[in-house]
């Protein structure tokens, strides 16, 4: 079992995400004596008998009132067992994209819901969201439990719809749990709670703690070396004067000295002769590792290029279709000339067909739309000026992600997996 855990937040504005997490960050003793002091004089001016642990994170909110923007907060909080990095993504319509941004590299995802409402709208989108972004795990945090009445009932009514929805998206039964919480009370938080007799499941941190995830969820392990060129080192010193080095972190597979590799788009290979890193060389390193790679032969190599392993290196593409989360502010239409950045390469790009529209709410999929909409996803052909090795995003979420980006004012409008990734998706046509 891995000692980290990355997991994101999601939710509906005023589910109580902000009172969720201050409490995680309060339960797991992560925040100082000082914060917690300040926290509860402030509840008192409020009027509160309690502290609100909402305070503690409710300075993004105030922030995003302001009209500043910010993609995602990290939170790091750790028990004796494991420690965690935690995304806190904002719950408006309007900020899903932050919600993408968030949980591309969530292990494990903590969506909550009112119990009051259930399984709502924005429960659906960002379940959608997450299913295609390949998150391994989810929670469905029913809060506000204590707010309703026969929340037994509740919580059964709730935990069934949301299975059907998880089962459609292509989730695993054992892959998803709900829980009953109240995260202004602590219950089900950090220990069970006995106002919930209905529920025999363990606790939130107690599932985060015990959650089997692998270290790294991506699918990087199953490949053979994927290596992102961030930077050529020529430093050209006396000491160093013939030095040549390619620096970056391994995105998937791993590599040792010896090993044939191939440089992509260029075709070109040769094999590594040396590992370096600050520390000295290493016999291997392991994906998420950064080093810098020594080779064989001088071979032309610049950033953004790849280097792979010779078996099973992926076929650099220059036309292509590929599942798109829309960000922009304005529609996507057929014949945008954008930027496409993988990894540390960017190359133009033109959409060619719309082919496909996904509705969130009802699972079906709208052949042939005139336009996708802020928050919309979709699937779409591209046109690219340069090839680019990149794997299917199913295989790996490294190399098989892109960025659609604003030539004019650099903006991010779209977050892009290559390959049909909505084919995972229980999706019908829509009539």
């Amino acid at each position: 079992m891995s000692d980290l855990l990355r997991l994101a937040t999601a939710g509906s504005v005023d589910d109580g995400k902000s009172t969720l997490v201050g409490r995680l960050l309060y339960d797991t003793k992560s925040v100082l004596a000082d914060q917690i002091d300040a926290v509860t004089r402030a509840s008192v001016d409020r009027g509160l008998s309690t502290p609100d642990l909402s305070l503690l994170v409710d300075g993004l909110r105030a922030e995003r009132e302001q009209g500043i923007t910010i993609d995602v907060a990290y939170r790091y909080f750790a028990t004796p067992k494991r420690s965690f990095v935690l995304a806190d993504t904002p719950g408006h319509v309007q900020y899903t994209r932050n919600t993408v941004s968030g949980a591309s590299t969530a292990q494990l995802v903590i969506l909550l819901t009112d119990a009051r409402k259930g399984v709502i709208e924005q429960t659906r989108r960002h379940a959608a969201v997450l299913a295609l972004l390949g998150v391994p795990r989810l929670v469905l945090a029913v809060n506000k439990i204590d707010l309703v009445d026969n929340p037994a009932e509740v919580f059964a009514e709730i935990s069934a719809e949301f299975n059907e929805l998880t089962s459609k998206l292509g989730w695993a039964t054992e892959d998803v749990i709900e829980i009953p919480v109240s995260a202004l009370h602590g219950d089900n938080i950090a220990s069970r709670s006995e106002n919930t007799p209905y529920y025999n499941g363990p606790s939130l941190i107690e599932h985060l703690e015990s959650v089997p995830v692998d270290a790294d969820s991506t699918g990087a392990h199953a490949l053979g070396l994927r290596f992102p060129v961030q930077y050529v080192i020529r430093p050209r010193t006396a000491e160093h004067p013939d030095y040549r080095g390619y620096a970056g972190q391994i995105a998937a597979g791993s590599v040792s000295p010896g090993d044939e590799i191939v440089v992509l788009p260029s075709g070109k290979k040769t094999t590594v002769e040396r590992i370096d890193t600050p520390d000295g060389e290493l016999a291997v390193a392991q994906v998420g590792r950064s080093v810098t790679l020594i080779l064989a032969d001088e071979v032309d190599i610049s950033r953004g290029d790849i280097i792979a392993s010779a078996h099973d290196a992926p076929e650099p593409v220059d036309a292509f279709d590929a599942t798109v989360c829309w960000l922009g502010d304005k529609g996507l239409r057929p014949g945008a000339r954008l930027l496409l950045k993988h990894g540390a390469k960017t190359t133009q790009a033109i959409v060619g067909a719309l082919v496909e529209r996904f509705d969130e709410q009802t699972l079906t999929a709208q052949p042939s739309p005139e336009s996708l909409e802020l928050n919309d996803i979709g699937r779409v052909s591209l046109r690219l000026a340069e090839p680019i090795p990149a794997d299917d995003y199913r295989t790996n979420r490294h190399t098989g992600s892109f960025l659609l980006i604003d030539p004019a004012g650099g903006n991010t409008l779209a977050a892009g997996l290559v390959g049909d990734v909505l084919t995972s998706v229980e999706v019908g046509t829509a009539v």
